[in-house]
């Protein structure tokens, strides 16, 4: 998208540790790294993968440029033979990936690296900071969008994003979360997406009076005129000459299109609903009320609760930041190491807290799908070799509380791997779709939950299992780790 050099946006210590590799003759040694997050954001009930064609542009952008060399020459911690190195560095690795827009779970791999140690070592920076970041809008997004059940959300967030990237990027994720439009027009220029927006209380307060602004306005823009109506008394001011305007738009022979008045200011529920009836009176029905002012999911559910008569809501600050949840989680680790015949040893990272012990070995993601509903029955993590049958019974369990158990009977499921080819041995054969092809993607893959699951407050849980096989190597390794001797 850019044309710039990432390839320094890494943490110093991946670095220092390829350096050490290289010293070692380790760096043509394969490794599986996993890209994969511990809990869903706002405790939501799943998450929203989104940032894959900002990782494909980082990693086709590899190398190390004359001036990154002599600027790492100058750190005095790393030697001529391994600066020579990374002047002819390029990635020449697989990476296998969920696609964009897909609902994702706690604990599968997002994205699996198989690369010399060296190469798959360098990128983890990077690659974080892309999927934690535009995973975690997207997923606040969803929200924001599952709170207004129908209502359009408006991305409004670009002046209280943490720089421009943020707000650049923030916007996209915001698009594939189910956004309708966004006022951020870089945005909108270089990801093809609808940008919207009105005009601000300046406007207003620069004309003699709030009808001549109104009408100013208009004349400018009447196929797209939403007055904001809060400058100085909403409903005795705001509202009345909104209505005066459109009227007089109506009379003169303008269509009323794209119309309606914009609440920024008090109490939303109470002036929404007395400006619909304002509007109706007036004869205009069909005059839109979108509303902003520090919007997140929970104001808007109760908005909607109290019976808001509110069509388009602008949100800004609280979804670009995600405000009450500000970053994602996500990790990059070891899951396997080839040996000298080629096959993957599965390793594994033991911890006290048992949420962070790793799934070891090569794998990939198989998600299970009642054949009848087209709903999620739980996403099973297996060794990458695996093979099921959907017309035989098929027993999974949490791979934690293990007596917890279902069986699915053949022919009642329907199984789907997510985790698709994105590199092959350096060479990109993934084609990122559009972000509204994403965005379209991904409406259609939150209608694969269950209810229960996008609620906002204590959704049910979407199991993610293990495979027998790979719960016995599992087993197998914290058994043999795990035990003390004195």
């Amino acid at each position: 998208m850019f044309e710039r050099n990432l390839t320094l946006l890494t943490d110093l210590y991946e670095l220092t540790m390829m350096q050490g590799y290289f010293k070692e003759q380790d760096h043509d040694k394969v490794v599986v790294f996993d890209v994969f997050y511990r809990s869903n954001p706002c405790n939501n009930g799943y998450s929203i993968a989104a940032g894959l064609e900002q990782v494909i542009d980082y990693i086709k952008g590899l190398h190390f440029s004359y001036e990154a060399v002599d600027y790492l020459r100058g750190l005095h911690i790393f030697d001529e033979d391994f600066l020579h190195y990374l002047s002819g560095y390029h990635f020449s690795g697989d990476i296998y990936a969920i696609p964009e827009g897909s609902v994702i779970f706690p604990r599968e791999p997002l994205i699996k690296v198989i690369a010399p140690i060296m190469e798959a070592q360098l990128i983890e920076t990077a690659l974080l900071n892309i999927i934690n970041h535009q995973s975690l809008i997207a997923t606040k997004t969803a929200r924001v969008v599952y709170a207004a059940s129908g209502g359009g959300i408006m991305e409004f967030g670009l002046r209280r994003a943490q720089g421009p990237d943020a707000g650049l990027y923030g916007a996209r994720a915001a698009m594939i979360g189910g956004c309708v439009g966004t006022s951020n027009v870089l945005a909108g220029q270089l990801f093809d997406v609808p940008v919207m927006g009105t005009h601000a209380h300046s406007w207003i307060m620069s004309f003699p009076d709030e009808y001549h602004a109104f009408k100013a306005y208009a004349n400018l823009y009447p196929d797209a005129c939403t007055l904001l109506v809060d400058t100085y008394d909403t409903l005795k001011s705001g509202v009345p000459n909104a209505i005066r305007v459109f009227r007089e738009m109506k009379e003169s022979g303008i269509p009323l299109k794209n119309y309606g008045i914009r609440l920024d200011s008090g109490d939303l529920a109470y002036l929404s609903k007395k400006a619909r009836k304002m509007l109706d009176e007036a004869g205009f029905p069909d005059a839109k009320i979108a509303a902003s002012n520090d919007l997140d999911e929970y104001l808007i559910h109760d908005l909607k609760q109290q019976g808001a008569a509110i069509d388009v809501w602008g949100v800004g600050t609280h979804l670009i930041t995600s405000k009450d949840c500000p970053s994602f989680g996500g990790v990059y680790k070891l899951a396997a190491m080839q040996d000298e015949t080629g096959t993957f040893i599965p390793k594994i990272k033991l911890s006290e807290n048992t949420e962070k012990i790793t799934n070891p070995g090569n794998k990939t993601i198989f998600r299970i799908y009642d054949k009848e509903s087209g709903k999620i029955r739980a996403d099973l993590i297996c060794f990458a070799d695996e093979k099921f049958d959907e017309s035989k019974d098929l027993l999974i369990f949490d791979p934690i509380e293990t007596w917890k158990k279902t069986k699915l009977k053949g022919g009642t499921y329907t199984m789907r791997e997510m985790l698709v080819p994105v590199f092959i041995r350096g060479e990109c054969v993934y084609q990122s779709p559009t972000v509204m092809e994403i965005a379209e993607y991904c409406k259609k893959e939150k209608e694969t939950l269950w209810d229960e699951t996008k609620r906002l407050f204590y959704p049910h849980k979407v199991y993610v299992d293990l495979s027998d096989k790979l719960y016995a190597v599992k087993k197998q390794l914290l058994d043999k780790m795990s035990v003390n001797e004195e």
